[in-house]
């Protein structure tokens, strides 16, 4: 029986537009593209020119400071262009995708024959190895750094994410060969994390298991490594997202690369919320044309409500997404009284509004958010509204403060190792300062990267 861990700090917010487990159909689109940026805290070098001809699986670019760390093409077609910036930056390769996708095919033994460093070698030239992301700093992993154990979280508790045990559910297959080549990467545990009373994950070989309940972000791998293995000092812990142990899972038991993921489209403004079938770097029109109810200005979000990025149509699918959100932006509203009215329709963390005196009698009510900062940027305030949400063994208003003052010595006593800009997401949502965390504590991750590596 797994080990079991609980905790009743967290927020689970009530946003009305989760998918129904219902699969869609959408086109892809003609063009693709590869954003280095996407990468975080990668120097692309180019690999490619404009009219070559590559497959799903061709290297694009490598990463400067770790040459073994290629990105490759997501589909095969022709390169039409490598879009370039200010000093020369590559800000995109696009892609003419073909009618029928052709693949790389990479030479694999079988997994139990292979090693560790064998099997470290298949991911590195197949270009999966930046799907496996490290803490501290949270960074691609770097693979001449051997980690302590590798984290996975087989559940997403923010807000409208994907279900993966429907996500998952007839390629449990992938999941096991992927599991499988993950855990001989380390001499240590292969921890997955399981939401309490699941049994899709509960039968899965070679890793150790534990069931969390909670509300989020307890599905957040930073929260379960610092409830099991919390990162010292000069130690290392590498993480895969569960869709992302698909593609390492697909890699041997095929041998080719197929970036293939099933992302929610989700949230109050859209039509018939569900699954699609998709490849990173397809360009997110295809999704929204004909989807969305408003005609209101709509706010579109490559991820989550709480992490994720803001988009256009004429963007691309990042490679770590696994939804799509669409929202109201909100700038067309205008409130008598603005939050001093005795609001009916609005979701509190506090329960101000008799919202939360009705959702105590008539049950759960989702409400549909829009983009408002709703106040002003102020001092921060000392009132532990962070440690509500943030069920982490640290004291993360007086790491913020560190990281704000720059302090090193202190993030490092106060647990910057094992926090991650996603982590404090929750503590943004709830802040009364206002205070943009996420970009604090990436900033601050950054700044401890370059001075102490």
């Amino acid at each position: 029986m797994a080990n079991l861990i609980k905790t009743k700090r967290g927020l689970n917010i009530a946003i009305r537009g989760e998918a129904e487990k219902e699969v869609g159909s959408v086109k892809l689109s003609d063009i693709f593209a590869v954003i280095p940026d996407h990468y975080h805290a990668v120097t692309p070098k180019i690999l490619v020119k404009e009219g070559d001809i590559v497959k799903a699986g061709t290297p694009l670019f490598y990463n400067k400071a770790v040459e073994s760390m290629k990105f490759v093409a997501p589909v095969s077609g022709k390169i039409i262009a490598v879009n370039r910036g200010e000093r020369r930056k590559i800000l995109s390769i696009t892609i003419e995708r073909d009618k029928e996708t052709v693949y790389e095919s990479f030479k694999i033994k079988d997994l139990k024959s292979m090693t560790g460093e064998e099997i470290k070698e298949a991911i590195l030239l197949s270009g999966l190895w930046p799907y496996i992301k490290q803490r501290p700093y949270d960074v691609i992993a770097n693979p001449e750094i051997a980690p302590k154990a590798i984290f996975v979280s087989s559940f997403d508790t923010a807000p409208l994410a994907p279900s993966y045990d429907f996500v998952i559910a007839k390629q449990k297959e992938d999941f096991q060969t992927g599991i499988d080549a993950l855990a001989k990467l380390t001499q240590g545990k292969l921890h997955l994390g399981i939401k309490a009373g699941n049994k899709h994950f509960s039968t899965v070989k070679n890793a150790e298991i534990t069931s969390y309940e909670g509300p989020h972000p307890i599905g957040n791998v930073g929260i379960q490594i610092n409830k099991i293995n919390p990162i010292n000092k000069g130690e290392v812990v590498w993480t895969v997202n569960a869709q992302d142990v698909l593609f390492i899972g697909r890699l041997f038991n095929k041998g080719v690369v197929d970036l293939t993921r099933r992302i929610a489209f989700t949230g109050p403004e859209v039509t018939g919320a569900k699954y699609y079938d998709t490849i990173m770097g397809c360009q997110i029109e295809q999704f929204i044309v004909g989807k969305v109810k408003s005609k209101a200005p709509l706010r579109y979000i490559c991820g989550n409500v709480l992490t994720g990025h803001r988009v256009t149509g004429k963007s691309y699918l990042d490679p770590y997404s696994t939804q799509i959100t669409v929202i109201k932006e909100g700038n067309e509203v205008h409130e008598l009284f603005g939050w001093a009215m005795p609001r009916f329709n609005k979701f509190s963390v506090s329960g101000t509004y008799f919202t939360g005196f009705m959702r105590k009698i008539f049950g759960k009510k989702y409400f549909d958010f829009d983009a408002r900062l709703m106040g002003g940027k102020r001092a921060i305030i000392m009132s532990g509204e962070y440690d509500s949400v943030l069920p982490m063994d640290i004291y993360p208003e007086f790491l913020i403060k560190a990281m704000i003052a720059g302090n090193i010595d202190k993030m490092e006593a106060l647990g910057a190792y094992e926090i991650a800009p996603e982590d404090v997401a929750l503590c943004e949502f709830v802040c009364t300062s206002k205070l943009p965390l996420q970009k604090i504590v990436r900033d601050s991750l950054d700044m401890m990267r370059k001075e102490l590596e």
